[in-house]
């Protein structure tokens, strides 16, 4: 959960980023408008206090920190993003995009991307036969 706005229980992303320092805002509008190129289909809400994004289940989520911006794309997309990530701290399931650097948005496109993918083919997996699901 963030430490900025933990305080704040809040509806939808719009409100969870203006409830952030005004320098912080353009950072997690970046941040928000490249998960929103990347999955146009997705979701966007609230999830565990976080702007989360849902195309046939969860796909991330991120969260704002003082000095940084936490990024979950769990349960595969550290993993199968493991060398592009490794400049970065991680926690089990978290990136952390520092403040003073700019976020890697063609590597956050990438795995949203993939785990859109990943989850569509899930979703098609379970499908009865010939109901095909919508793609992205």
């Amino acid at each position: 959960m963030s430490k900025i706005t933990s305080k704040n229980t809040v509806e939808d992303v719009s409100t969870y980023i203006a409830n952030c320092p005004t320098k912080m805002q353009e950072v997690l509008e970046k941040l928000r408008n490249t998960i929103l190129r990347a999955a146009p289909e997705a979701e966007e809400l609230i999830s565990y206090k976080m702007p989360a994004y849902k195309y046939h289940g969860m796909l991330v989520y991120f969260a704002a920190h003082k000095k940084h911006i936490g990024f979950y794309a769990t349960p595969t997309g550290h993993k199968e993003f493991e060398k592009e990530l490794a400049p970065y701290k991680q926690g089990k399931g978290s990136v952390q995009f520092p403040l003073d650097h700019p976020l890697p948005l063609p590597l956050i496109t990438k795995i949203v991307k993939f785990r859109a993918k990943e989850n569509l083919v899930k979703h098609q997996s379970k499908l009865p036969r010939g109901k095909p699901a919508r793609h992205l």
